[in-house]
């Protein structure tokens, strides 16, 4: 009998609550490190990064706007989707060359860490907000708000946990993004965005692509609608790359080269901060004494 040809899975992208397959056609097929071809992937384009930003900039007003108790729900929501799908992501990270164990610890670690930003929306405004000190007679505040939208590179060498970290903090803090997974470990993040399409998350607020860093970092730093970059990775031309061409439109950019998200240093609400603004609201103080007078 003729050996049978596996027939691999396509995973698509993405983008605004749809799985569509790149404008491009193009596709590619990562293998693990004993040659095991892994799945058909979405070589993503220009053109869909520019579709993945006008999604994410659509679901941004929403998003922001939402109670931040709502936002923990539908963190939450996305944890318990995650650990319902557990034999399937074990698979995923067990093909892309991880063992059972330290498979097992990454997905508890991913499901964990979205629920530690889950608890974190309805609190970092307090925490990080300020009423300060001024000389005339005004109530003088400051807080955050979200930026707007979010373009993130994510952890090349890491299929999961390093791909839900940098997410995590941007949509708690009520921004929107758009992500590009590991070019070589993609299948988790594909896995992942059909957990976000079951989650009651918003189509546009987590946009995923697939594809070459290399083809599409600079498109990313490059559009005028991308608030602030996210980049993980330690290649100092790119950081200089960013950097200088960030400048066009004043992005806010975070480098976390040196995260190790298997550890505490991976979580924190710094992290939603990097992604916030200050605003500072000043109000007029009445004369409370004046006021009363007539009684």
């Amino acid at each position: 009998m003729e050996k049978r040809l596996e027939v691999l899975k396509t995973y698509k992208i993405y983008i605004g609550g749809q799985f569509p397959r790149t404008e491009s056609g193009r596709y590619y097929i990562p293998n693990n490190a004993s040659g095991k071809k892994l799945a058909n992937v979405c070589l993503s384009s220009r053109k869909d990064l520019r579709e993945a930003v006008v999604a994410a900039r659509g679901a941004f007003g929403g998003w922001s706007s939402r109670s931040a108790f709502n936002r923990s729900q539908i963190l939450y929501r996305m944890a318990e989707m995650l650990e319902g799908r557990r034999a399937q992501f074990l698979e995923e990270l067990v093909l892309q060359d991880s063992s059972r164990i330290k498979a097992e610890k990454e997905l508890d670690l991913a499901i964990d860490r979205i629920i530690y930003y889950a608890g974190w929306c309805d609190k970092f405004q307090q925490v990080f907000s300020a009423v300060n000190p001024v000389a005339s007679s005004h109530f003088n505040f400051s807080v955050p708000e979200p930026t707007g939208v979010v373009g993130i590179i994510a952890p090349q060498g890491d299929s999961l946990l390093g791909l839900i970290s940098v997410i995590a903090p941007v949509i708690a803090g009520g921004c929107t993004c758009v992500v590009l997974a590991s070019e070589t470990k993609p299948l988790c993040a594909v896995t992942f965005s059909e957990v976000l399409n079951s989650s009651d998350l918003p189509g546009g607020v987590i946009n995923i692509l697939t594809g070459k860093p290399s083809e599409l970092t600079s498109w990313f730093v490059d559009h005028m609608d991308v608030n602030a970059m996210v980049y993980c990775e330690k290649d100092a031309v790119v950081q200089k790359m960013i950097r200088e061409r960030s400048a066009a439109n004043l992005k806010r950019i975070s480098f976390y080269d040196q995260v190790d998200w298997q550890t505490e240093a991976g979580q924190s609400p710094y992290f939603i901060m990097d992604t916030q603004e200050i605003k500072t609201t000043w109000h007029p103080i009445e004369n409370i004494a004046g006021a009363g007078a007539g009684y």
